[in-house]
């Protein structure tokens, strides 16, 4: 059964719709060429809006000399220009801040693709455009046809004019408006000749070159043609926004072959326009064969893959960049696990000979691409460029000398061996031995020195071994294919050993960056310091990248700091949080913190600066700043992939850090509020009750004395008294509990009598006691410990009044000590309820009470923190028990030192016995 097929809006399109409903709105006046009246139909929509009540600015706008335009700037605010000084010129600039700081409703802003002077803060003034639009702030700006990057190479062949300034085609297709102002070639023309566009000698000279008829015609048409792609995307999106069902465009996906060479461009804005004509996603794929140039010339190749591989980014495209052995095998790998439908190459350059003797790779894709389209692109012979040019002289391309002289000394120790063992030694066999300096030539030197050590071998294998010997005539003809395969086969042999060892580098260099990531992120898996954590990915960022590397945190004020910073191949040194030196540079860092965007050298904001700066950002917010220095003037996608590889890690383990600390403070908040509430409950209960009492007693005594018998009032006045005690000892442990953990109290070691100790506890709990049996089993030869008597007192105290007030009234309490060679252990026992099991670990944490004690029986839980607190201060331990009878029994011991009892025994006594 045939099913329709439900038009759902893309989730991806409505991320980017809510993500710019935040932004301001752009509006571009496109136009085939210059002299159309862009800037004069800006100038005349900005004065419409301006009597809306609109607040609109000029940012910059280009008058050329023109009256009419000029007559149109007067009447509207603009914001003045900033001033760079650059070779000692001092020219103008939109002022990005001033606008920023305005905030007006609508900017108005000329020639979208200008090229900002060095020292501006972006390169491009379409990257101006992105920021004041991020602000939210709306834009009107004007564009030829002829500077969209797509269309360059198209409009090179009709005018025969290369433009150098372009803006991506992601601009204008995600502008919210595009308006196109158009007139016949004829009005064009004619506005040239009276010098409306240009002043008089430009306007002939224009007439001559760029704005001949035809050139005007071509133009047109392709402005045309982006409009007409326009109204139709528009029209797909309101089709599927509103459900409505139609013909749609087959799916596909278009893939470009990206190379070193120039050309790679022309495919590339090709493939831009295929894959927009197809509404198809597309790819550049660059291959990374051991092509055998030279190291500077591998440089250059490199610059060139990365400038090619930036524009396909620019223009839309995913990049991708491989490695590989088989430039047919791995293009069609690509192809086919990226579902690629067709694929863009340029057309070879060689001749009709090369063909017939080796098979070009477009052939072979052609045949062996199955369901894939190919699209072949015309290819125009390249030009070198005088600025790139490789400069050889004075050095070898193909290595040191001193490779060809140890690859010749092999060669001559093998002739040596073979000359003085000829006679045991077969002919064949010698000629096999030749092929060992070959591979080892390769193997170590690359395969320039094998080519040579090659053809020596052969030379000296003829002079000395084949008859007639020490000439280089050969008799038997046979030799001669014998050399030639000797040559063969030695050529084949170091051209591959070379290709391995190079393909080994390369892959050793990868494992060597994965295993860097991996070991990191599992060096810091259970690490919650920042310090350490920052500077140990400085060192291995460094060294891995081979660059200096340094991590920016924020401080408390929000200033950027440098907190760790490395360069490979540098002994490690120890830093502190310091401001970057160069205050270019903290700019740099500063702006890239606050746009959360990349920045620097290599990049297209602010290429000035020595450092690439990436943000290290993650899916909530940004973290803080990674800067690596940057030597040469480009660095490849692989590369820069690498190094955003290592930001994210980075910006991961940095908020796994601050997340724990902010969790741990949330616990801290927690746990004090907790306390806090029941601090409140329990005060609040155990003031609440003897206050009562005193108040309800006191008023007895007031109103009623005269009606109470002495025995009646005497009550009165102890429940007034035992009630002051109780609120006394409530206010003296929470005193005492937060002088204890505020750490303001000092020990006074002293030597301290146990048995006064407990005789002043008894003292202090007397009215309490009354005719409780109290029962002793202390020895007589208790020793004198060292502590703050006065503290150990308060831990009796606490641990008579607690076994009092847990046990029967005519049950009694049991003090005992028991003494070793190391220490004295105390113990108070009670007839009473015992403790739960499961509370016996937590009663003496701070407001807690066993659930089965009785709610008549007053107290906050602090008695035996406290005790707790004491007794370890003085190296002690304390711990709970229940005894097997009945009853609980709490045990605490004080350790006694080898130096205390040798100051005992110098002041003649140890143990005092009462």
């Amino acid at each position: 059964m045939y099913m329709k097929q439900e038009n759902r809006a893309d989730p991806d399109t409505l991320l980017q719709k809510i993500s710019r409903s935040e932004m301001g709105k752009l509006t571009v006046l496109l136009g085939a060429s210059a002299g159309v009246g862009k800037t004069y139909n800006m100038l005349e929509t900005a004065h419409e809006r301006l009597r809306e009540g609109i607040d609109i600015v000029i940012g910059w706008v280009e008058t050329h000399g023109r009256k009419e335009t000029e007559g149109l700037v007067s009447g509207l605010p603009v914001i003045l220009p900033t001033m760079i000084t650059y070779r000692g010129k001092t020219m103008q600039e939109m002022d990005i801040d001033a606008i920023l700081v305005r905030r007006p409703d609508i900017v108005l802003v000329d020639e979208l693709a200008h090229t900002n002077v060095q020292g501006s803060r972006h390169v491009r003034r379409f990257q101006d455009v992105e920021e004041i639009l991020k602000a939210g702030i709306n834009v009107y700006t004007t564009l030829n046809i002829q500077h969209i990057e797509s269309l360059n190479d198209v409009v090179a062949q009709i005018t025969g004019i290369i433009v150098r300034e372009t803006v991506p085609d992601y601009v204008v297709e995600q502008a919210d408006n595009v308006q196109l102002i158009d007139i016949s070639p004829q009005d064009l023309i004619k506005r040239l000749q009276e010098g409306k566009v240009y002043v008089a000698g430009q306007a002939e000279q224009a007439l001559q070159n760029f704005f001949r008829q035809g050139n005007i015609n071509a133009l047109r048409e392709m402005a045309l043609r982006f409009m007409a792609r326009r109204v139709d995307s528009d029209l797909s999106e309101y089709m599927r926004e509103h459900k409505i069902d139609g013909p749609w465009p087959a799916s596909g996906k278009v893939m470009v072959c990206v190379g070193a060479s120039p050309f790679s461009a022309q495919l590339i804005r090709a493939a831009c326009r295929l894959a927009a004509g197809l509404q198809a996603e597309w790819l550049a794929v660059h291959i990374e064969t051991n092509d055998r140039f030279s190291q500077k010339e591998k440089e250059c190749q490199r610059d060139r893959v990365a400038r090619n591989m930036r524009l396909a980014e620019e223009l839309g495209a995913k990049t991708i960049s491989i490695a590989g052995r088989d430039l047919l095998h791995e293009l069609l790998d690509v192809a086919r696990n990226n579902n690629v439908t067709a694929i863009v190459i340029g057309k070879p350059q060689h001749s009709r000979l090369r063909d017939l003797v080796h098979e070009s790779v477009v052939n072979k894709l052609i045949r062996y691409s199955g369901g894939i389209n190919v699209y072949v692109i015309q290819a125009q012979k390249e030009q070198q460029n005088r600025n790139t040019h490789i400069n050889t002289e004075g050095a070898s391309v193909h290595g040191k000398w001193q490779y060809y002289l140890m690859s010749f000394g092999m060669t001559m120790a093998i002739s040596g061996f073979g000359w003085f063992f000829k006679d045991l030694i077969e002919i064949i066999n010698i000629a096999l031995l030749y092929q060992l300096p070959v591979t080892l030539s390769a193997f170590w030197w690359g395969r320039w020195p094998s080519y040579f050590t090659a053809v020596s071998s052969m030379i000296l294998f003829d002079f000395l071994f084949i008859p007639p010997i020490l000439t280089f005539t050969v008799y038997d003809l046979r030799y001669i294919w014998s050399f030639i395969t000797f040559l063969i086969v030695a050529f084949v042999i170091g051209g591959r050993t070379e290709f391995l060892r190079e393909e080994a580098a390369l892959a050793r260099q990868r494992e060597r960056s994965i295993r860097s990531l991996y070991s990191f992120s599992k060096e810091i898996a259970a690490v919650v310091d920042l310090e350490t954590i920052t500077r140990s990915f400085a060192i291995q960022a460094a060294d891995t990248l081979g660059r200096r590397v340094m991590v920016l945190l924020p401080d408390e004020h929000n200033q950027l700091m440098v907190c760790a910073e490395h360069e490979a191949g540098v002994a490690v040194e120890q830093y502190t949080n310091h401001l970057i030196e160069n205050s270019a540079e903290a700019a740099v860092a500063a702006w890239v913190f606050a746009h959360c965007e990349a920045a620097g050298h290599s990049a297209d904001t602010l290429p000035s600066a020595e450092y690439l700066y990436l943000p290290l950002f993650t899916q909530e917010r940004i973290v803080g700043v990674l800067g690596i220095k940057i030597i040469e003037k480009l660095i490849t996608p692989e590369q820069r992939r690498l190094m955003e590889a290592w930001a994210g890690l980075a910006a991961i383990a940095i908020e796994r850090v601050q997340l724990t600390e902010k969790a741990r403070e949330a616990a801290l908040l927690l746990e004090s509020d907790k306390l806090k509430s029941t601090l409140f409950n329990s005060v609040s209960h155990e003031l609440r009750t003897p206050l009562s009492s005193i108040i309800g007693s006191a008023l007895t005594l007031r109103d009623a004395a005269q009606h109470c018998s002495y025995e009646e009032k005497n009550e009165l006045w102890d429940n007034i008294i035992d009630g002051g005690k109780r609120m006394v000892r409530v206010v003296a442990n929470l005193l005492d509990t937060a002088r204890l953990e505020g750490g303001t109290f000092q020990l006074k070691n002293d030597w301290c009598d146990l048995q006064d100790i407990i005789g002043v506890a008894l003292r202090q709990v007397e009215d309490q006691i009354k005719e409780r049996p109290i029962q002793f089993n202390i020895p007589s030869d208790v020793p004198i410990v060292r502590g703050d008597s006065r503290l150990l007192e308060q831990v009796m105290v606490n641990l008579i009044d607690n076994a009092l007030k847990y046990s029967p009234s005519n049950s009694p309490v049991e003090i005992s000590i028991v003494t070793d060679k190391n220490r004295v252990q105390v113990s108070i026992a009670d007839r009473g309820i015992g403790i739960p099991t499961a509370d016996l670990s937590h009663i003496f944490d701070k407001f807690y009470r066993a659930k089965q004690i009785e709610s008549n029986i007053n107290g906050i839980g602090l008695g035996l923190s406290i005790c707790r607190t004491i007794i370890e201060a003085h190296n002690g331990k304390i711990w709970s028990e229940n005894r097997k009878d009945k009853g609980a029994i709490i045990h605490f011991y004080i350790p006694l030192h080898e130096q205390d009892k040798m100051l005992m025994d110098q002041e003649g006594g140890i143990f005092n016995g009462h």
